[in-house]
């Protein structure tokens, strides 16, 4: 089985994809560290680098070859979805996961984190609008699944996304 998370940049995709992992008893894999380690720098420093396009070719490769992996719980880039083969790998493949969160949500959140790139802006909550507008409708055609992160807490999202997956028969309840 291979899961997937999708959603705009600190939606939770990392940190719910690694808890929801540990609750099934599968790999956590993150696209983005694959690629750092792949480069040997950080996404920030490889998009500083080299642009946006080489980094979306990369992830694209990468992605191609996680989803036909081992069973896992991946966590995709923010941007991922801005390429149509990412979508449809990923929804063919894998049970896609949507986090959707409110450019607001997200602006509180990661208002004083200096390591994503996208926000490295004058008006960083306007770049999130932006981005869920632009993304929003992609993530929805990829999804199998959205769930709304609001303000619970991570072992909520795990299980509001558990009780998803059973419902689905995606997994069997215990």
């Amino acid at each position: 089985m291979k899961i997937s998370c999708v959603g705009l940049p600190g939606s939770g995709k990392s940190t719910v994809g690694r808890h929801l992992a540990k609750r099934l008893g599968l790999e956590f894999i993150d696209s983005d560290h694959v690629i750092e380690q792949r480069t040997g720098c950080s996404v920030r420093v490889f998009f500083q680098r080299e642009g946006e396009a080489s980094f979306r070719d990369l992830e694209q490769l990468v992605i191609d070859e996680l989803t036909q992996g081992l069973p896992c719980v991946l966590s995709s880039g923010g941007g991922a979805v801005l390429r149509l083969a990412n979508r449809e790998r990923l929804r063919q493949r894998t049970h896609v996961i949507y986090l959707h969160s409110l450019p607001e949500e997200i602006f509180r959140r990661l208002r004083h984190d200096q390591s994503r790139p996208l926000l490295q802006v004058p008006d960083p909550l306007a770049r999130l609008r932006d981005l869920y507008h632009a993304r929003d409708p992609l993530y929805r055609e990829t999804a199998h699944f959205v769930i709304e992160t609001g303000r619970p807490s991570v072992a909520t999202l795990v299980n509001m996304i558990v009780m998803q997956l059973e419902l689905a028969g995606v997994i069997r309840a215990p």
